[in-house]
């Protein structure tokens, strides 16, 4: 990659920025520009540096003397970005109504520490496969949509084929927010651009972020439980992190949308 993607890390805890330090020296389509434990100084290195993104602990105990980063993140809705910097939330709270507030305030992903499929590389892997379809004009490049109703009811027919045939039946709550999520970024990216797919979600769904979030990740685990192998290698055919044997969320939604597009 000629322009590895910049990352400001804001955390207070050692184990954790050497952990991060050490992965992203290992490769080169990520660069640390710099590190800090402080939510004053971290807005400071935000406007000076203008990272890609931030990674950041909301507990943090240096600084402004807030005990939460939340101060740090109402600040950075009120500056103006050329290219906002994506923000990722690194942290051991597991509140809904704290996810919830993060998600209002623009916040992109939240990764708890203690969800046991959680790792460094994870939340790295994540921030570069985001990138990746933010950057990808294949992907994201304008397509030129027919706004009427035939054309939307063909793209919702077209989500619905694709979801029917891996088992993500109907009877699945999670299904309506998958198809919804896929919908918005292949028939409105606009949209897409100006919200968090979760966020569009609760929005329109008027459920906490972790609900809707959950609903989604169990549909998707449904389909990997009860599908054949050989119809999911055939349907899907995205690599799978083989450490969880299933496509996160994002990388589905992403996938489907990808894949959509390029039947249209």
């Amino acid at each position: 990659m000629e322009n590895p993607i910049s990352i400001l890390l804001i955390e207070d805890n050692t184990k954790d920025y050497e952990e991060f330090k050490s992965y992203i020296n290992q490769r080169n389509d990520v660069k640390l520009v710099a590190i800090t434990d402080s939510d004053v100084e971290g807005l400071n290195l935000i406007r000076k540096l203008s990272p890609d993104v931030v990674i950041l602990d909301i507990e943090l105990h240096n600084g402004s003397g807030h005990t939460t980063s939340f101060p740090l993140i109402e600040q950075l809705n009120k500056l103006t970005f050329k290219h906002k910097p994506k923000i990722i939330i690194n942290t051991v709270v597991s509140s809904n109504t704290i996810y919830d507030y993060l998600h209002e305030n623009g916040v992109d992903l939240i990764f708890y520490k203690k969800h046991q499929n959680y790792s460094v590389q994870n939340v790295i892997d994540t921030i570069v496969l985001l990138n990746k379809y933010s950057e990808d004009t294949t992907y994201t490049g304008n397509v030129v949509l027919n706004d009427s109703d035939e054309t939307k009811q063909r793209i919702s027919d077209m989500i619905d084929n694709e979801l029917n045939l891996i088992g993500i039946g109907l009877h699945l709550q999670g299904r309506k927010y998958l198809h919804d999520a896929i919908y918005l970024l292949v028939a409105e990216p606009e949209k897409a651009e100006e919200i968090t797919l979760v966020q569009y979600l609760v929005l329109k769904y008027k459920r906490s972020n972790s609900t809707i979030s959950r609903a989604m990740q169990n549909a998707i685990l449904h389909a990997w439980r009860i599908s054949s192998i050989e119809d999911l290698e055939k349907y899907y055919t995205a690599k799978i992190n083989y450490d969880t044997g299933i496509p996160t969320t994002n990388e589905f939604i992403y996938y489907y949308a990808d894949k959509i597009k390029k039947s249209l």
